[in-house]
């Protein structure tokens, strides 16, 4: 009989002594394993998706990579090149990625590169941060959304990459460590992580480039973008999380991630089969104009930095979080003490001055999901339903226990568990 309990300290072990470390910004079908020559892969957030269960947003993005691409020149070209069965679409999470919202990796499109080095300098990749509101992410399109990825990677990707290089590399871990006593969480409020991210590349920026110019523009676009961290955050999440993947009889989640239709988790002792459900809708502050009728349900891989013991399970840590979000500084606190219900560990790199330097919850334990009726908290993004608007607020959601349910009997069944 399998030694959960063994199998599931392993697991965490290992995912808390990832050591994910920054090391360069690369084509994605250059760098990323599985996409060599395949310049018809899209991978994108969440489980598998095809276009006719896609959302708006989902669509929009699609569209707005084969826009950048150049394969096509409006959102109704891109979808007859879709439905022609031409385009692949695929997971981001089956080529050692992660991208927020979308998700959206195409195949020339600049990505950083991340080294876990405790686990063989394994490598994992995330796209480049736009901003806010109306960008490719959420779902938008227009030649403004296009030009900015143009210029993101024509001109900031070869500056940041020779800068990332520069100054040696970039700890991610340490860099979120940091900023979690700094007042962020690492998922939707990055304000401290970004100006470190910022800082740590700075001198390297300001030698590698000569152009004042476009130095200044670089310096201004990233110091503007307070999520401009977020994406190698993720990229290290994915690295932690996948370290803990694929542990003979683990019940430790390895991945969470939504696509706009489904919520979907991984198992680490389940290997990579998937387990969703309909994704839910989110609850939070809209932006002027905008409310919960025009919203889509959950969508994007940045639940990987809960998966990984941070985001919504470190809102401890970042009671300000709330004014973005929604809701109380209390259920900021609230909520971490919640999640320690539902996890194996506490982490020994990710504290909370405002527990007594306490570690993050980690290591989603999906029997005591199920035992305790407590599913993960996640704060969020919210993308408008129709493809080509963007962004419209922030807030909280759980995932439906139904997936965490299912996921469970498989786990009984596999191992002998009656």
């Amino acid at each position: 009989m399998v030694d959960i309990e063994k199998a599931n300290k392993l697991a965490v072990e290992k995912m808390m002594d990832s050591r994910p470390v920054l090391v360069g910004v690369e084509k994605a079908g250059k760098v990323i394993p599985g996409r060599e020559g395949r310049e018809n892969l899209l991978t994108h957030a969440g489980p598998p998706i095809t276009w006719e269960r896609a959302s708006g947003p989902m669509r929009g993005a699609i569209a707005g990579a084969l826009i950048f691409e150049g394969r096509v020149k409006t959102y109704e070209e891109a979808e007859k090149l879709v439905l022609s069965g031409e385009i692949d679409l695929e997971p981001c999470h089956h080529y050692q990625s992660a991208g927020p919202m979308s998700g959206l990796i195409s195949h020339s499109m600049s990505v950083y590169v991340l080294e876990d080095q405790t686990n063989d300098n394994y490598r994992t990749f995330s796209g480049l941060n736009e901003g806010y509101g109306k960008v490719l992410r959420y779902g938008a399109y227009s030649e403004e959304v296009i030009n900015r990825l143009h210029w993101m990677d024509d001109v900031m990707a070869p500056v940041l990459d020779a800068a990332i290089k520069e100054v040696d590399g970039v700890d991610i871990r340490a860099l979120i460590a940091e900023a979690l006593h700094m007042g962020d969480e690492g998922h939707n409020r990055n304000k401290s992580a970004s100006l470190l991210f910022l800082k740590a590349l700075a001198p390297g920026i300001g030698k590698v480039c000569k152009d004042p110019q476009i130095t200044s523009e670089i310096l201004k676009f990233m110091g503007d973008n307070a999520l401009t961290v977020l994406n190698p955050v993720m990229a290290a999440c994915k690295a932690m999380s996948d370290a803990a993947h694929n542990i003979e009889g683990s019940t430790i989640i390895s991945a969470m991630a939504r696509n706009g239709t489904d919520f979907g988790i991984r198992i680490s002792g389940l290997g990579d089969q998937w387990f969703t459900a309909l994704a839910p809708p989110v609850e939070g502050l809209y932006f002027p104009g905008f409310t919960a009728a025009d919203a889509n349900p959950d969508l994007g891989d940045s639940t990987i930095t809960e998966t990984a013991g941070i985001g919504g399970f470190a809102m401890a840590a970042a009671p300000a979080i709330v004014t973005f979000v929604g809701g109380t500084a209390p259920l900021a606190m609230e909520t971490t003490m919640e999640m320690y219900e539902i996890t194996a560990a506490h982490h020994k790199i990710f504290t909370i001055p405002a527990l007594d330097f306490q570690g993050t919850p980690t290591g989603i334990d999906v029997r005591k999901v199920v035992e305790k009726g407590i599913t993960p908290r996640v704060n969020t993004g919210v993308a408008h339903k129709d493809a080509g608007v963007g962004q419209v607020g922030a807030g909280l959601v759980r995932p439906p226990m139904a997936m965490f349910e299912e996921a469970l009997i498989a786990f009984a069944e596999k191992y002998g568990f009656n």
